[in-house]
């Protein structure tokens, strides 16, 4: 995968659930389905593991800010980019 799916899952991989609301990004880390961690960002940074806490609650997947899923930590914040870059078009 090289960016975000809205694809509901990806068996036995590591993936991050993306969520965009407004100024504020939220992932969460994902290992075979069970959470690793949630972490909240500006939408003009960029995701770091150490941002990820276990203790932090992530927005439901039907949440109309949910984005979707990212094969990992790099593909996360190229779809960050990307939509920086797009709404700079605008």
């Amino acid at each position: 995968m090289s960016r975000c799916s809205d694809s509901a899952s990806y068996k036995n991989t590591v993936s991050f659930s993306l969520w965009i609301a407004g100024d504020v990004a939220w992932a969460q880390g994902m290992y075979e389905s069970r959470p690793m961690g949630t972490a909240v960002i500006s939408v003009t940074d960029l995701f770091k593991r150490r941002d990820f806490r276990p203790q932090r609650r992530a927005p439901s997947v039907l949440d109309a800010s949910y984005v979707g899923l990212c094969a990992s930590l790099g593909d996360l914040n190229a779809t960050l980019r990307k939509r920086r870059t797009a709404a700079a078009r605008r």
